[in-house]
């Protein structure tokens, strides 16, 4: 049996405050694997920056407050490259996820197999606590709705994902705050790129969490995701089937 040709990849982590849970997330991606490791520094104030620099991460700022906004910041940072990774790995710089796991994610799409790969949290093991209460709520409704009204097979909005570089173009994702992820397995769907989940390790993440740690960050975030789930399936195109 011939070895997988390993693809060019390329990891963006947004960061707002993470300079405790950053270095953990750099110590224990799988570097050999890894072409450049990009860290969007989104308004940080307790040197964040300076602690992805030291240990060998490009910085992007983008003084643009939102997790779309930083990803978006990342994306633009790769295509000036001169050559533009094969594989685009997103995912969170608290320490919540496994990024010694991206193998994981990458794998299905270095065998062909797939255009976009979601850590699934629910799917995988997760540390008691990881994910409160309201969070597996709001995610299971999400991942509900992505299912009935958008055609979608999701059981997670994981940050941690993996996409080809050219379906992540193709996307055109426009996101800039809480609906990133969701609008990314959303325009999948409707472009017919193959989009599979992978079973994901996930723990309690290091530091105050933006979002599930405060009631206005979940309230926020769930209103902003069933938004953008029914401004997709109120305009329902014909889902496109790839050849």
């Amino acid at each position: 049996m011939s070895a997988i040709a390993w693809p060019t990849v390329d990891v963006v982590i947004p960061a707002l405050n993470e300079r405790e849970g950053l270095p953990l997330v750099l110590g224990s991606l799988p570097r050999h694997l890894v072409r450049q490791v990009v860290v969007v520094d989104n308004g940080s104030v307790d040197g964040t920056a300076e602690a992805a620099r030291a240990l060998g991460a490009a910085v992007v700022h983008e003084p643009r407050r939102g997790y779309g906004s930083a990803c978006l910041a990342g994306i633009v940072r790769l295509s000036r490259l001169p050559t533009p990774p094969e594989v685009v790995v997103f995912l969170d710089a608290d320490f919540s996820d496994h990024p010694e796991e991206l193998p994981l994610l990458v794998n299905p799409i270095a065998r062909g197999e797939a255009d976009l790969v979601v850590g699934s949290r629910v799917l995988g093991c997760r540390q008691r606590g990881a994910l409160p209460a309201h969070s597996r709520l709001g995610n299971a409704l999400a991942a509900r709705l992505l299912r009935w009204w958008i055609g979608a097979q999701a059981s997670d909005l994981g940050p941690f994902r993996a996409i080809r570089w050219a379906a992540l173009l193709e996307l055109g994702m426009t996101d800039r705050g809480y609906g990133w992820t969701v609008e990314m397995q959303i325009k999948a769907a409707r472009c017919g790129l193959r989009a599979v989940e992978v079973p994901v390790s996930y723990r309690r993440r290091v530091g105050v969490s933006k979002v599930s740690g405060t009631v206005r960050g979940s309230v926020g975030a769930a209103a902003k995701i069933l938004l953008t789930i029914a401004r997709y399936g109120l305009n329902r195109p014909p889902r496109r089937a790839r050849s």
